[in-house]
Parts: structure tokens; C-alpha cells; sequence
């Protein structure tokens, strides 16, 4: 195997592994969670960026007021997307949030229909059709949306959009969007302080720790994923993104046992059957495609 594809698989276990590390900060308020995870972060991908001599670049890249005004919307789906991650976990839903993740590139998909007037295949539409399916009938048996499933569906996908346009890089555009939020979220924190409701400082060593981690937990698995993604193809990452959620779902299920009834397995069946189609359909769709004309006869 080689780097590319393990820095892939890295990237996507440690994302998968994500629900482990937020609920050692449970007792942690999500928004306050989320405040230290942007300034815990933009300080420690400013720090990659110094230590790989890329400063002069990105002044040069990202600080114009055009570039930071694109940001501006990716910063702030970013935020929601992590916010509601984080509540999720840290409440026990961690089922509905894999499911989110399951169904982002579906999500995209459907995005680049309605937004970018792209054209879906035959077999594509069967895939959307059944997730539609199995999003409506988890609907229909709990008698709700699963709201957090889609909005962390949307809320990526939307935030996936933006990013194709965008000028920067994964690295600098992370870097920019986590250094937009920093300003309130710094703010946020010190009147948590100045009201003694902080967590940081105040809930020993332990969660001290694990608020500052959270800059690195965020800036490793996104550098091994920018590894990979110059080295091997994208169907290939496409394959390989459901280790995150798949690794969510089991953690759910195996270590904090949540509930997951035969209803709910009947709906993610569905949606699992349209994935795997999704994925089959498009590894033949770009198989032919790279097959020429004379042979294909």
C-alpha cells in the first residue's frame, strides 16, 4: 500500500475516532467546546504553517479582504457543522450523527444537481431515491426528522461546495476559516470566564489537556487527508471516506450502547443498499470512461 492510501485511512479513522475523544469532554458545554476546538486550532495550524515555511504564502493567498470574504460562509458552516457534531456526541446520539456522514456524498451529489445543473445517471437517481426512501422512513417511525443527520449532511456538503471554488488549499483555508471565528470565540470564552462558567483552568489537568488536544486533533487527520489527496485518486478516497462514519457507528453501538431498534436497522439498510450502489455505480462509471472508444466496441 502505499503513503497516500495510509494517509487516507489514517485521516478517516481518526475522524471516526472523534466521538471517543469528545465524550472525555461531555461535562464540557458543546458551545464552549467548539470556542476552544477554533482557537486551539487556528493556533496550531498557524503553527504548521510557520514550522513548514508556508507564512509568506499564505499572507500572500489568503489575506485579501476578497479571499476572507468568500471564507466567510465556510467558516460559518463549518462552525454549525462542528457544533452539532459535538452536541450530538456529547448527548448521546452518535448513531443519527454516522448516519450524517453516510449520507454526505449523496447530499453533495443532489448539490451539484441543484446548484451546478450537473446530470445524474440512471443508477445515481435510484441511489438518491433510495435514500430518500430511508431518510422518510426513519421519519415515519420516530415520528420526526433526523434533524441531525441532515444538518450535518447539508451543512458539509454546502461547506464541500463552497471549498471547490475556493482559492486556497485544505491547509489555508482551514487556517483562515478557524482565524475568521477566532475573534468570537476567544470572546465567548473570556466572558465564560469572567462569569466563572469556564472549563478551561477550572476542571483539573485532564480536560485542560483535552480542550488544547483539540487543536491537534483537528489539524492531524486534515494534513493526512491533504497528503492523500494528492497522491491517489478521488474514487479511491470516495471508497475509503466511510471508514469515518463506519467507525461511529460501531463505537455507538459496541462501546456506549445506544439504542438502535429493527426499525431504525430497516432504515439505515436502505441507506447502506443505496451507498454501496452509489459506489459501484460510479468506480464502472469512471472504469468506462477510462476505457478507449475501440475497446469499449
Amino acid at each position: 500500500m502505499n503513503r497516500g492510501i495510509w494517509s487516507a485511512i489514517g485521516a478517516y479513522t481518526l475522524w471516526g475516532l472523534f466521538p471517543v475523544y469528545f465524550k472525555w469532554l461531555a461535562q464540557v458545554p458543546a458551545l464552549e467546546l467548539i470556542g476552544h476546538r477554533i482557537v486551539w486550532s487556528c493556533l496550531m495550524l498557524c503553527g504548521v504553517i510557520v514550522i513548514s515555511r508556508q507564512s509568506k504564502t499564505f499572507r500572500a493567498q489568503a489575506l485579501k479582504l476578497k479571499v476572507i470574504r468568500a471564507y466567510v460562509l465556510a467558516a460559518l458552516l463549518i462552525s454549525i457543522n462542528w457544533l452539532v457534531y459535538v452536541w450530538a456526541v456529547t448527548n448521546g446520539f452518535i448513531v443519527e450523527s454516522s448516519l450524517g456522514y453516510f449520507i454526505n456524498p449523496l447530499i453533495s451529489v443532489l448539490m451539484g444537481v441543484v446548484i451546478l445543473h450537473e446530470r445524474l445517471r440512471s443508477w445515481q437517481w435510484v441511489s438518491m431515491a433510495m435514500t430518500a426512501l430511508g431518510v422518510g422512513y426513519l421519519t415515519f417511525i420516530h415520528g420526526s426528522l433526523p434533524w441531525i443527520a441532515l444538518v450535518l449532511a447539508f451543512t458539509f456538503a454546502f461547506y464541500g461546495l463552497i471549498k471547490r471554488s475556493s482559492p486556497l488549499g485544505a491547509l489555508h483555508g482551514l487556517t483562515l476559516e478557524t482565524g475568521i471565528l477566532l475573534l468570537p470565540a476567544l470572546a465567548y470564552l473570556f466572558f465564560l470566564d469572567a462569569n466563572g462558567q469556564g472549563a478551561f483552568l477550572h476542571s483539573g489537568r485532564l480536560v485542560d489537556t483535552l480542550l488544547i488536544g483539540c487543536g491537534l486533533v483537528t489539524a492531524i487527520p486534515l494534513l493526512l487527508f491533504a497528503s492523500a489527496a494528492r497522491r491517489i485518486p478521488l474514487v479511491l478516497l470516495g471508497v475509503l471516506q466511510y471508514i469515518g462514519p463506519t467507525l461511529q457507528f460501531m463505537i455507538a453501538i459496541l462501546i456506549y450502547q445506544e439504542p438502535f431498534s429493527v426499525d431504525k436497522l430497516i432504515g439505515f439498510a436502505i441507506i447502506w443498499a443505496a451507498l454501496f450502489i452509489f459506489a459501484i455505480e460510479g468506480f464502472l462509471a469512471r472504469r468506462a470512461q477510462a476505457v478507449p472508444p475501440a475497446e469499449i466496441m
